[in-house]
């Protein structure tokens, strides 16, 4: 069994450890936990994410401003689409949520950090394309 935390309502739903899934509500709100798309998250939320989910938790560190975050975010968003229940992404503004930031010391943008129980296992500063966002995180398990 693993803890995946609802993109929808934030509760943390107790599923089966499977290779793959074809269905996967969450038990609270009933919408899917299979929702890739990237979620912009504040702190509170970020927290809950990293704490609460046993996959490993993909935080892409942007700003509007930024032009390569900008250009990175739909590879972003395709390698969430590709890794269903295999890794959970989210979007961290620095801008609107510099307590985060700074308590990652994220000193350019975009980074990419991959949190598993809580805790930071690696990172990556840059912008990527899918194909080396997706090789990354499959090699995080």
């Amino acid at each position: 069994m693993i803890n995946i935390v609802c993109p929808h309502c934030l509760q943390t739903n107790r599923i089966p450890l499977k290779s793959s899934y074809s269905k996967a509500n969450c038990g609270s709100c009933k919408n899917s936990l299979l929702d890739t798309k990237p979620q912009d998250v504040d702190h509170p939320t970020f927290l809950k994410h990293i704490q609460s989910n046993d996959i490993p938790v993909i935080v892409d560190f942007w700003a509007q401003w930024c032009g390569p975050c900008r250009m990175m975010a739909p590879a972003f968003e395709s390698a969430a689409k590709s890794l269903p229940l295999k890794a959970r992404f989210l979007k961290v503004n620095t801008e609107n949520n510099e307590i985060t930031a700074s308590q990652f010391a994220i000193k350019g943008i975009p980074t990419i950090i991959a949190f598993k129980a809580g805790k930071e296992i690696d990172r990556i500063s840059g912008a990527l394309p899918e194909d080396q966002i997706v090789q990354w995180v499959s090699r995080l398990h």
